[in-house]
């Protein structure tokens, strides 16, 4: 994920003005809340939310058939 520095905000400026935040998350699609001069927090829409935890079972199939071809030797030693 790429951060743009336009989007971070301050944990102080976060509770003291929230509203504003929560606008700039609605124009941006999100927020990185710093703590302590470090990202800490990201705030997005539930919506972006709810699709970034749904994969489709075609992706994770995908992905596991790539992780089993790339450790094959591991998996087959493991299996012994």
């Amino acid at each position: 994920m790429t951060i743009n520095t336009n989007n971070l905000v301050s944990i102080t400026e976060a509770n003291q003005n929230f509203s504003r935040v929560a606008r700039m998350v609605d124009e941006k699609g999100a927020v990185v809340i710093l703590k302590n001069n470090s990202p800490r927090y990201l705030l997005i829409e539930f919506d972006q939310f709810e699709r970034e935890q749904v994969a489709p079972d075609e992706d994770i199939l995908a992905i596991s058939k790539r992780l089993i071809d790339k450790n094959r030797k591991a998996y087959e030693e493991l299996a012994k």
